[in-house]
């Protein structure tokens, strides 16, 4: 924003520079979602910024000068309902998981496959959960290394700031394996097929995926952890989280979501 010439400000009464201290840049728009006609206030007029971490493949990444996958599908439907467009920042997933890039106002929303935990509700308040996952273990094929037990004296990689990480350092002293730290999926992965570390622990959908592209690489277990996954907003951002799971109700009653979801994975949504 442009900076005010001093001599006018100090023209200004002081509760008017409260006011716009306060406002910031933040834009407004009526989210519609039956929530007493609550206004969502954006970081970017006709814009709903969404903070992910790539590449995190199927739920986001890059395909050529596009940002795809099933969340950016999902926080697509929440954009339309705004009738905005949505926009998507690459940064780090420690900024993101633990409430940094909400609170300097990079982001209006943060959709990154990020597993909903205590931890994470203390620093940003998530929606209602719109995917289940576990923790799965990558290996390089032919390798015969089928749980953690297998790892004792070896290396298994781990992504920062992650659910895998936790797991992992937790049963490190169980096992006797050591934990390699990896700032995100692609290095950790890539880091399992050239021998770099002996396996990765991750969540099971792009593990899969990985295998399914790389067949020299296999997912040989999962690890039960009944992660869910939730959008996060900054705390007390109550008018765009109403609205995000209005969204989610929507499309998992009209049959949207199972859509999004077989485009995705292949297969429509185990019901539990």
């Amino acid at each position: 924003m442009a900076r005010r010439p001093r001599h006018v400000l100090a023209l200004l009464p002081a509760a008017a520079l409260a006011l716009t201290a306060l406002a910031g840049c933040a834009t407004s728009t009526n989210s519609g979602s039956g929530n007493g006609g609550s206004e969502v206030k954006l970081v970017k007029e006709g814009k709903l910024v969404t903070c992910t971490h790539l590449s995190y493949k199927p739920f986001q990444y890059s395909e050529g000068d596009k940002t795809i996958g099933f969340d950016v599908d999902l926080v697509d439907l929440v954009a339309k309902k705004l009738n905005v467009k949505q926009e998507i920042l690459d940064t780090a997933f420690e900024g993101i998981q633990n409430g940094q890039s909400l609170n300097v106002g990079d982001c209006d929303l943060a959709a990154a496959a990020m597993t909903i935990t205590d931890d994470r509700k203390k620093a940003l308040d998530f929606s209602d959960s719109y995917f289940d996952a576990e923790q799965a273990l990558l290996v390089k094929k032919g390798t015969g290394t089928k749980d953690l037990a297998a790892l004792k004296g070896k290396k298994i990689g781990v992504q920062q700031a992650t659910t895998g990480e936790i797991y992992a350092n937790d049963n490190k002293a169980k096992y006797g394996y050591e934990v390699v730290q990896f700032e995100d999926l692609t290095l950790q992965e890539t880091a399992v097929r050239t021998g770099a570390i002996d396996a990765a622990i991750n969540d099971n959908g792009p593990l899969y995926d990985y295998a399914k592209e790389f067949p020299d690489t296999e997912v040989t277990t999962e690890f039960p952890t009944g992660d869910k996954y939730g959008i996060g907003v900054k705390k007390g951002n109550t008018a765009l989280l109403d609205t995000i799971n209005a969204v989610l109700k929507d499309a998992k009653s009209s049959g949207e979501y199972d859509k999004i979801y077989e485009k995705w994975f292949g297969k429509k949504p185990s019901s539990k």
